[in-house]
């Protein structure tokens, strides 16, 4: 009866203190209110931009992403966005978002896949944030070393 009583308190245990990870946690809803409707991306920089690629959302070169319309619907955080930049791949996608609670902006790209079926996606800062505008900055590892990709969010 013991080992019964002591198995079911580490079970709550364990269970109880399962690491989350970002993309599962929820939710800033006032700042998603803030960023609800129609955006552009006016303008994409990092460090070393004119020698260095960077694919974004492993879906095109980061350049392509200036000029893109962004739609997001905060009450059920869905939304998409459209590539029509001329001088890349027209490409357009439906998408699901949210601030979690550490304000950190998670994306899904979801194609043609159920947004539940997807464990992983973007987690990226929000900084800025006005009635008109906000950045969305990435962290990547260029030659191992941190580099912060800012995409700057201007409101159609």
């Amino acid at each position: 009866m013991k080992k019964v009583i002591l198995i079911a308190v580490l079970s709550v245990f364990v269970l109880g203190c399962k690491s989350k990870s970002a993309t599962n946690t929820r939710l800033d809803s006032k700042t998603q209110v803030a960023m609800k409707g129609n955006w552009t991306i006016s303008a994409v920089t990092y460090p070393s931009s004119d020698v260095i690629k960077v694919t974004s959302f492993d879906l095109a070169d980061s350049k392509c992403f200036i000029g893109s319309s962004w739609k997001f619907i905060s009450n059920n955080n869905k939304g998409s966005l459209v590539l029509n930049n001329a001088s890349c791949t027209a490409y357009s996608t439906p998408i699901t978002w949210f601030i979690n609670k550490e304000g950190q902006f998670v994306l899904k790209v979801l194609d043609e896949t159920k947004a539940k079926k997807i464990k992983e996606g973007y987690v990226l800062g929000v900084s800025n944030l006005t009635e008109n505008s906000f950045q969305l900055v990435d962290k990547i590892n260029i030659g191992g070393k941190v580099t912060d990709v800012v995409y700057q969010f201007q409101r159609q």
